[in-house]
């Protein structure tokens, strides 16, 4: 295993402007931590970030973590492997993989272990039983869960949230709830903390983030917003993709319709409704997942 290059250059933040913006007098700015890493962006590198450092320094050899097939975690999880020179596996929801799908063909560029298991299995992936029985399996790898959201992770998001500025409100897309729970944990009280779930009838995290986050338990500044979800995971509206066009175009913002780009587009609309105060700052978390814009482009999604 090579030699592990933790640390990185801070990401930029980038001020956004519009009339409606000026208008009320709002501060928003991106934390642009798509550019974090020149390999892994986002929110997967802050989360594999300090799992390969427990790894690493638990003399484990590789990793084993579970992942659908057109997925950010999968796609960091093989340049990871690849990068640091890591054996890595990944159990993949199936039945079936298909080969030309760009997340898979990168993933086997990079050496990555793929052990495709139908949908009835995949659901175990949260199953303390079923974990012991892969830790079995692969009794030297180090065990990350779908999307990385463990304690390990935790701490790199909280690195995330004493990188950011001063800010009244901080807003972040929401999956698996551990970029949430790490801005909740590693942000001061006087910040108000916005997930936007990606997700459909994603009530249930709130539950998950409690789980992940002592202080979410204490503290009334976080909430989760269940209703920007546009339809579901992996769904989206023209209008949301044509709002992402138009970020790009505008202010060379790039997003896509899945995390950042629906959650960019929910804070655009909660600006328009005036439901800010005047004066507020306001800083949204980009997590990166653009490689997830050539998986809709060969799906013809886009």
């Amino acid at each position: 295993m090579r030699s592990l290059q933790f640390d990185w250059p801070e990401s930029p933040i980038q001020r956004i402007t519009s009339p409606s913006i000026n208008k009320q007098k709002l501060t928003v700015c991106v934390k642009r931590d798509d550019l974090l890493h020149p390999n892994i962006s986002g929110n997967k590198w802050r989360k594999l970030k300090y799992n390969l450092k427990d790894m690493h320094d638990n003399n484990k050899n590789a990793f084993i973590t579970f992942s659908g097939a057109f997925s950010n975690h999968l796609y960091a999880s093989s340049m990871a492997s690849k990068l640091y020179d890591i054996e890595g596996h990944v159990i993949l929801r199936g039945p079936h993989i298909d080969e030309q799908n760009p997340t898979i063909k990168m993933a086997r560029a990079c050496y990555m272990n793929l052990h495709v298991v139908n949908r009835i299995t995949y659901r175990k992936r949260n199953n303390t039983d079923y974990q012991d029985e892969i830790r079995e399996q692969f009794p030297n790898s180090h065990l990350i869960p779908e999307g990385g959201s463990n304690q390990s992770a935790l701490q790199g998001v909280r690195e995330l949230a004493r990188s950011l500025p001063e800010s009244d409100y901080i807003l972040c897309p929401t999956g698996s709830g551990g970029t949430l729970a790490g801005l909740i944990d590693g942000s001061a009280e006087t910040s108000h903390i916005m997930g936007v779930a990606v997700l459909k009838n994603a009530e249930y995290l709130n539950q998950d983030i409690l789980g992940l986050s002592a202080k979410a338990a204490t503290q009334k500044n976080w909430q989760l917003l269940c209703q920007y979800h546009g339809g579901g995971y992996g769904k989206f509206s023209p209008e949301l993709w044509l709002f992402c066009q138009n970020m790009h175009r505008a202010y060379n913002l790039p997003l896509e319709p899945i995390y950042s780009g629906k959650a960019f587009y929910a804070l655009w609309q909660l600006i328009e409704q005036g439901y800010f105060p005047a004066y507020s700052k306001i800083i949204f978390v980009h997590t990166g997942g653009l490689q997830g814009l050539d998986g809709l482009r060969y799906r013809k999604l886009i």
